[in-house]
């Protein structure tokens, strides 16, 4: 089938069992074809394959809602709801977005990049239908990884309590980025096993029925029986606890099973689980034998053999440069730990975990108890490392603020993937930590210029005893610049000059260092001398070195690849405000207050003007202006 010829999904329902067992082999054929190109997150797609035709053939969208729980397994949903021709640019600028996105499509009725909120979102969708007295049906599809997170716990909670009419989809891969962990899963993995949930039920109790009811003591006893038993072997109890009816476990890759537990599923009163086993990578060899999380989320393959298309950067990784120095460090600190929610992979510690298993903690998909149990860690004398990404650390700003921040305890916080990371776009640029992580007191945030400062900086955070310290760190590789053998710490607060200037400073971090160099050269070649400061502490600044440059009354440009509002550049005008400098002769450059979208860093920093010749530009004015004006005083 041409799958650019489709429009809406209503054609789904006129297909019989062949057609739509073809259907599922074009679209897997698509999608491999597709992503090897553009890569994206191949793997949750191929599972979801015959589960998301069902959906559209039981159900009808967009009257009825789907909501993907995280969102990176919505390609077929998009396939499906007319979007095919666009997969060419998928995460690209201006392209198709990698995530449900409500402004691309009426179907799209939920965005999401997070984890673990589409049975909130879900909840709200329905009590808006039921107050508003529409009768459609809601339906989240939330994988087992994600219903780890606090908030999908919170809100089967509350969805069971009201007896909210909705059918909540649990698409069990055993997989979200890694392997799952936990008792939760555990659970589900004895579940997946069992006999389907319904059939088991009706057996059982049948059987209860053929006990003789010789009075009224011998029908409670066998009550009691029953309801003490039915924990011990049928499946779904869990559920059934919270008040949903549980159907499953399902082969999510056999139409006929889905079709018809679907359809059992609308006519059901209630909430209802239905739970669908299915194969992350299904149909893909290589993707369907990823048994650590190689193949959820992919640059370019080559679709022949599944080679990964490397790039030619030789330079080491920062995520397994950071966690590697964690890991020598810890060779000789037995307080040293690591804490991870759901991302050992992602954030290069299976060495650690390898070589210190009683020391490595996974946590699942859930941040907030990642942060606090990293402080109730470090409270008994533990060093930990909490190794989480700038976005995921988002979703833990009280317990950094409350259980860590206000105890003052002594937490490494690497903050992975920090700055713009391109292709997953606004869900998941990291951007923001800077702005609200400044605001608490006690905490430490520094950022290298290069691998090497790194390295150094990790040794810095481990042998720092006096509160939180965070250290960001970019997505993807390093400078390649020659790394010292014996580490070494830096002074909290210190600031390094990169290149002495007489006409101009700026003030800049980590990856927009070489972004100010490349503008000073410029610069140069117009007779304008700028010094570059490596501003590598953002908290606390380099106070003595901020009093020395406003003293010299030349003009200041601050870069940070964050937010404006409350980040670095904020902070370096506080400093000038309440130190009665002139304000006047300082600029800055960062991300302006809106979300920045997906598509290569390079196009979206143009976009945003965020580049040396924007730098170029700002400097010569200021330049410029402090000449003119030097020149009507005397």
């Amino acid at each position: 089938m041409d799958l650019n010829t489709i429009s809406s999904p209503s054609f789904l329902k006129n297909l019989n069992k062949k057609q739509l067992r073809d259907l599922a082999v074009d679209i897997r054929k698509f999608l491999v074809e597709k992503c090897s190109v553009t890569g994206g997150h191949i793997g949750p797609n191929l599972g979801v394959v015959e589960l998301t035709i069902a959906l559209h053939r039981v159900f009808n969208s967009p009257q009825d809602k789907f909501l993907f729980d995280v969102g990176h397994q919505a390609y077929v949903h998009k396939i499906l709801t007319g979007r095919a021709d666009q997969f060419d640019t998928l995460r690209q600028y201006k392209g198709l977005c990698g995530f449900p996105k409500r402004n691309e499509s009426e179907h799209d009725v939920w965005e999401t990049g997070h984890s673990s909120t589409s049975l909130s979102a879900a909840m709200g969708m329905a009590a808006a239908r039921d107050v508003q007295g529409k009768h459609n049906h809601v339906v989240p599809i939330i994988g087992d990884g994600a219903l780890t997170g606090g908030m999908a716990l919170e809100a089967l909670n509350h969805i069971g309590h009201e007896k909210t009419n909705m059918t909540v989809i649990l698409n069990d891969n055993e997989m979200s980025i890694a392997p799952n962990v936990g008792a939760l899963h555990n659970m589900l993995s004895r579940m997946r096993t069992a006999t389907p949930y319904n059939r088991a039920k009706d057996d059982f109790e049948g059987l209860l029925k053929r006990i003789p009811a010789v009075g009224g003591r011998l029908a409670s006893t066998a009550e009691r029986v029953k309801d003490g038993l039915k924990y011990l072997v049928v499946p779904g109890m869990f559920f059934e606890e919270l008040g949903f009816t549980y159907l499953g476990p399902i082969d999510g890759h056999d139409f006929e099973a889905l079709e018809s537990t679907l359809l059992n599923a609308k006519r059901t009163e209630g909430p209802v689980i239905v739970h669908v086993i299915t194969k992350k990578g299904k149909g893909y060899s290589p993707a369907e034998n990823d048994k650590i999380g190689n193949w959820h989320g992919t640059g370019p393959y080559k679709m022949e053999t599944g080679d990964f298309v490397k790039s030619s950067v030789t330079a080491p990784g920062w995520s397994k440069l950071i966690a590697d120095t964690v890991t020598r460090i810890a060779r000789e600190d037995d307080r040293v730990v690591t804490i991870t929610p759901a991302m050992p992979v992602g954030s290069k510690l299976e060495g650690f975990a390898k070589e210190f298993p009683k020391r490595f903690f996974d946590v699942g998909i859930a941040e907030q108890h990642a942060t606090t149990m990293a402080a109730g860690m470090a409270a008994e004398g533990s060093k930990p490392f909490l190794s989480i990404y700038s976005t995921f650390l988002q979703r833990a700003y009280d317990q950094m603020l409350h259980d860590i921040c206000r105890q003052n305890l002594n937490v490494f916080v690497g903050i992975d993937r920090s700055g713009l990371v391109g292709a997953d776009g606004e869900t998941h640029q990291g951007v923001f930590d800077i702005n609200f992580l400044r605001s608490m007191p006690n905490i430490v945030i520094m950022m290298p210029k290069d691998e090497n400062e790194g390295q150094h900086m990790v040794q810095t955070a481990l042998a720092y005893d006096e509160g939180p310290i965070c250290l960001r760190y970019p997505r993807g590789n390093g400078l390649g610049v020659p790394m010292d053998e014996e580490l070494k710490t830096l002074p909290i607060g210190s600031w390094e000059v990169l290149k002495a200037g007489t006409d101009a400073t700026i003030l800049t971090f980590g990856t927009t260092i070489p972004m100010a160099e490349a503008a000073a050269e410029k610069l140069a070649e117009q007779g304008i001398s700028v010094e570059i400061v490596n501003a590598r502490f953002i908290k606390p600044m380099d106070e003595e070195m901020l009093h020395r440059i406003y003293q010299t009354g030349r003009p200041v440009l601050t870069i940070e690849e964050s937010m404006l509002q409350g980040g670095f550049g904020s902070a370096v005008l506080e400093f000038a405000n309440d130190h009665d400098y002139d304000t006047n002769q300082t600029e800055r450059m960062g991300i302006p207050d809106e979300f920045i979208e997906h598509g290569s860093v390079d196009l979206l920093m143009r976009d945003i003007h965020l580049t040396a010749e924007e730098a170029e530009k700002r400097i010569t004015k200021l330049v410029h202006q402090k000449r003119e004006q030097e020149g009507l005083k005397s």
